[in-house]
Parts: C-alpha cells; structure tokens; sequence
C-alpha cells in the first residue's frame, strides 16, 4: 500500500500573486505554522534544493530534512520531492495552482510510502497529511489573502452563479 492526499483550496487573491508568495521559499516559516526554518543549500534555474526544519514536535523532537522542488511558471505547477527521506521510504508532492473565478485554486497532490521502521504506517501518515494540510492552507489562504488586500492586489470578486 502506498499514501496518497489530493487538498485544494481558493484564495481570493490573484494567481500571479499567490504563486509569487507562495514559491518564495524564504518566507515559508511566516506563511506555514510547522517550520521554523528553510536553508537554501543549491539554485539551479528553477531547481532549488532546500533543508526544512520544523518547530519541536509534542515530545520535543526536532524534525528537519532535505527536498529539492522545480517550479514550473508556464504550467504552474511546481514538482517536489524528499532527497532525505526519514521515516517515508518516499515522498512527493505536486503543487497546481489555476486561476478560477474570485482567485486562485492552490492543490497539493502527495504521494508516499512510509519505511517499515516508521512511527505510523501509510493510512496513519495518510489521515495526518491530510488534517495538516487542510491546516496549513487556511493559514496560507487568509495570509495570502492579507497580503493581497494590503497591497491593493485582491482578486475580482467571483461572477454569481
């Protein structure tokens, strides 16, 4: 068995600027909740591979590993992967933003498969993945969207239906 978790969610916020906020990996710490920490270990066009480090878990361990992620402007989709993978014997994941009426559609698309000697197995990491990413996109979502109100960049409001 492998893990698999589709979330999307709309910002009210232009594509333009949600993939500019979002794609800058500097400002990861302030828009999601569980890293405290992104280095930039290589750029090479628009490959960059990255250390992430997350605030201490409940019993004070600190987690932090190596990923390398291409963005992909014209399409807009950016392709991820773990280069260091802990506990996931793999771990990918595919962002796809599109532009949609009232702003953007952002959508995380993650496949893995946990080693053995993991703490939780696939369907554990599955629900976890899941309850995490519903939260960290509202953060995103309404810090996106403060954004885009305080520099005068908020999307049309969505046509009624």
């Amino acid at each position: 068995m492998t893990g698999h978790t589709d979330n999307q969610i709309v910002i009210s916020a232009p594509v333009d600027l949600t993939w500019e906020l979002t794609n800058d990996l500097e400002r990861w710490p302030q828009l999601f909740s569980e890293y405290a920490s992104v280095e930039v270990l290589e750029r090479d066009g628009d490959r960059v591979t990255f250390r992430l480090t997350m605030h201490p878990d409940e019993n004070g361990k600190v987690w932090s590993w190596v990923s390398e992620r291409e963005a992909d402007r014209t399409s807009l989709t950016v392709e991820a992967r773990r280069v260091e993978t802990g506990p996931f014997e793999h771990m990918s994941i595919r962002w796809e933003y599109e532009k949609v009426p009232g702003g953007t559609s952002m959508r995380w698309i993650q496949d893995f498969a946990m080693k053995p000697t993991a703490p939780v197995d696939d369907a554990g990491m599955t629900e976890h993945i899941n309850r995490n990413s519903r939260i960290q996109m509202e953060l995103i979502r309404a810090k996106v969207e403060q954004h885009a109100k305080e520099t005068g960049r908020a999307a049309p409001a969505a046509m009624p239906r």
